[in-house]
């Protein structure tokens, strides 16, 4: 038997979108995962205990922290560029101020559930206290994303601590990731199936050299009726199993939020990367959302070129007084392959975090089915999407 590339299924064997033979577009990078981009690192902390009736403060539980490094655990305190921005503000991404100020990020990124916020905001402090302390001498202004699972998962009972976040970060690792209910997306729902943690790459010639855009989405959005695979509207003709539809006061239709990070090692200024992060929306598009009120959709994307610059914290380091910082940069007007890139790895991403998922049952009996990959491909062969 042949092995599956990374490409079609994760390192526990779960498939991925193209093990079922969805088509896309771009070309994706060896792993199709934000890990593509050189020296970025993932980790997860996944916390699932406990069935049957609420009682807050004891489960059940189903949440977690996912923590992205963009240079690994060695390059925290090393700036990258950085932009993001707001399709719809009801969420939170905390530490954005000041990148908006400096068009920088050099701590790790941090998503959960929102009401862990602060938890995790406070384990990444205590993790650069203990490991970087030189950098914790000045102000340390984490980025922390979030989306509600409170369908699924106890979400006011604070089960998330600040050592969740802190082993989420030391268990960063390059490489091939995992995909669905882990981490902070164990309790996450997309288009009314069980959704959670999705990952995509796609690689970009630039003349002689070759760049990844990465994305990873922690996907928690959407009506089932919108979903679109492939350019088939499948929503509706997988109308009949939606738990979530008899439950509105528990999660009103369309309500959830996405946080979506783009990585690339390209070597791009700070606005071009809020200009990235502005065409995470035409992604989600192709998958059929329009954005929902009760949505929180906060995008970042940063690019790990340029290593060294940006430097501005004391008493890490800078440039000094009378010297320069100096950036190198895709010129603006040869910036439109890499916004391609951003809309076809944000819509895989989207969809691999519904297929490589299982059914999950939460608090008080809640239940989420996990999209059905064979009525999908039924779906797919109709309309001659798939041989």
């Amino acid at each position: 038997m042949t092995a599956r590339s990374a490409s079609e299924v994760t390192p526990s064997g779960k498939p991925r979108a193209r093990a079922l033979g969805i088509p896309f577009s771009g070309t994706p990078g060896p792993l199709n995962a934000i890990t593509d981009v050189p020296g970025l690192a993932v980790g997860y902390e996944t916390l699932i205990q406990g069935d049957g009736v609420l009682r807050v403060g004891q489960g059940p539980v189903r949440t977690g922290v996912t923590a992205i490094l963009p240079r690994g655990r060695e390059g925290v305190g090393d700036p990258c560029a950085a932009g993001m921005t707001s399709f719809n503000g009801n969420g939170e991404m905390t530490g954005i101020a000041w990148i908006e100020e400096t068009g920088s990020l050099d701590l790790p990124v941090l998503i959960t559930n929102t009401h862990a916020v602060g938890a995790c905001h406070m384990g990444a402090i205590e993790w650069v206290v203990r490991n970087r302390p030189k950098l914790a001498e000045a102000w340390l202004l984490p980025v922390v994303g979030e989306t509600w699972d409170g369908y699924l998962n106890d979400i006011n009972g604070a089960h998330v601590k600040p050592e969740h976040a802190i082993q989420a970060i030391d268990a960063a690792k390059s490489g091939a990731i995992e995909e669905g209910s882990v981490g902070g997306g164990t309790g996450m729902n997309c288009y009314a199936f069980k959704g959670g943690c999705g990952s995509a790459s796609r690689v970009v010639n630039y003349g002689n050299e070759r760049y990844t855009v990465g994305a990873f989405l922690q996907a928690n959005f959407g009506s089932r009726h919108e979903l679109t695979i492939a350019g088939v509207p499948v929503g509706r003709a997988l109308a009949d199993d939606n738990p979530m539809e008899a439950r509105r006061q528990a999660a009103p239709a369309g309500a959830g939020s996405v946080i979506a990070i783009l990585a690339t090692d390209a070597p791009l200024l700070p606005g071009q990367c809020k200009a990235l992060a502005r065409r995470v929306g035409m992604g989600l598009a192709r998958t059929g959302t329009s954005g929902s009120h009760f949505s929180g959709d906060l995008f970042l994307a940063f690019s790990t070129g340029n290593r060294g610059a940006l430097k501005s914290r004391f008493p890490e380091g800078g440039a000094g007084p009378g010297e320069y910082d100096n950036l190198r940069f895709i010129p603006w007007g040869r910036m439109d392959p890499f916004y391609a890139a951003v809309a076809h790895a944000v819509e895989e991403a989207v969809v691999n975090a519904l297929v490589a998922n299982a059914t999950m049952i939460g608090r008080d009996g809640h239940r989420t089915p996990a999209l059905p990959h064979d009525r999908l491909m039924a779906l797919l062969r109709e309309r001659r999407v798939i041989a």
